[in-house]
């Protein structure tokens, strides 16, 4: 029997870094790349893919 699981704090999580990475892109374009591994991260993760 397979169990699903809950996503919903993954895509929130997904949804806050992604407003960060934007905020980065526009006032500090060097450090962009610092917030990529937690958009990447919770992004699978809210696909469940991880």
């Amino acid at each position: 029997m397979e169990t699903t699981k809950s996503t919903g704090k993954y895509w929130l999580y997904f949804v806050i870094s992604l407003i960060v990475l934007v905020i980065f892109c526009l006032f500090a374009p060097k450090f962009f790349w610092v917030v990529l591994p937690f958009n990447f991260t919770y992004f699978a993760k809210g696909m469940d893919l991880l």
